[in-house]
């Protein structure tokens, strides 16, 4: 026994090396994805079970991650731990910080492969790929109106629920979504932080900017299947195509009268409520639209923005001039 037991050797245990296991990949038995951890996995299966199970104490609103029920807390709280170290701006969550830094060092990682553009953040090279491919997989259930990213659809459901849950704390003026009311507070703080780089022209958002540069480059990649006429921004397109057809889908409730646009039936209501949210900076007088402001102000500042071409003689606006060109110059 003892000759046995002095040739015997034990077998040595193997032991995984904690980088190691990174490196085991747990598969998703549903659509085949593989992580590198297992609760990364369990938070994946839940997309497919639809399981939200960490419920958000204040509002009700239920999660599939705790990531995101923390990160949820923080539009109850207030708190934003996540500061920029070049303009001291705050965030709740540290992607959104990641994505603002990118705009102090110009970074742009995320690249078209059809169009070679880039974008800052993936969501938005998404969004954009559906211009290539005019895929709109979203659909409203209640209209039957397609959208091709989940995000637009979602702030278009509001519009028959009436939900406006984002508030100015200035003027009560509700918003469907966060990024509206991040844009109508500019109107309140006259911040104009992008500017053209050929004109100088200044604006409350990069968006306006890109639209207002194809002025310059007279570029108009929109084109009218029906007649042919091209348009700066979609947006204008899908107007215009709507004088083709008549069709106008948004109808005041209180008098029936239909609108091509969204903007143009809000814009119309307020001639029953009888609210002017877009009050003058200097003098305190208060306007129902934003377009009646820009006109006004010209009164303070001089501006005459519309020449005639025949006499030379200036205009603060387009109806003044064509009523000029119509009565002086027929």
């Amino acid at each position: 026994m003892s000759d046995l037991s002095s040739g015997y050797k034990k077998p040595k245990s193997v032991r995984i090396k904690e980088e190691d296991k990174e490196l085991l990949l747990h598969c998703c038995d549903i659509c085949g994805k593989e992580f590198r951890k297992k609760n990364h996995l369990t938070d994946h299966k839940r997309t497919h079970t639809g399981e939200k199970p960490f419920l958000c104490g204040v509002c009700g609103k239920c999660f599939g991650r705790k990531y995101g029920l923390n990160s949820h807390m923080r539009t109850h709280t207030g708190e934003k731990p996540y500061s920029c170290e070049f303009c001291s701006k705050s965030f709740s969550q540290n992607g959104h910080l990641k994505d603002h830094m990118r705009i102090h060092i110009g970074k742009k990682p995320f690249r078209c492969r059809l169009c070679s553009k880039t974008f800052m953040r993936k969501n938005c090279l998404k969004c954009h790929m559906v211009t290539h491919t005019g895929e709109k997989p979203h659909r409203c259930e209640l209209c039957g109106k397609s959208y091709g990213v989940r995000a637009n659809l979602t702030a278009h459901m509001k519009t028959h629920t009436g939900n406006r849950p984002f508030t100015c704390l200035t003027c009560k003026r509700s918003f469907i979504t966060k990024s509206a009311l991040n844009c109508h507070m500019s109107t309140h703080s006259g911040e104009k932080p992008f500017s053209c780089p050929t004109c100088g022209k200044s604006f409350r958002e990069k968006t306006f900017m890109t639209v207002h540069m194809k002025t310059h480059t007279e570029e108009k990649p929109f084109l009218c299947p029906m007649c042919g006429k091209r348009f700066s921004q979609r947006r204008y397109l899908t107007k215009h195509k709507r004088g083709h057809t008549d069709d106008k889908p948004y109808t005041c409730e209180v008098c029936a009268k239909g609108f091509c646009q969204s903007c143009d039936l809000r814009s119309h209501m307020r001639t029953h409520t009888g609210e002017k949210p877009f009050p003058c900076l200097t003098c305190g007088k208060s306007f129902g639209k934003k377009s009646n402001l820009n006109i006004h102000m010209r009164t303070h500042t001089g501006e005459r923005p519309f020449p005639c071409l025949t006499c030379g003689k200036c205009f603060r606006e387009r109806t003044s001039l064509n009523r000029h060109m119509e009565t002086q110059h027929p």
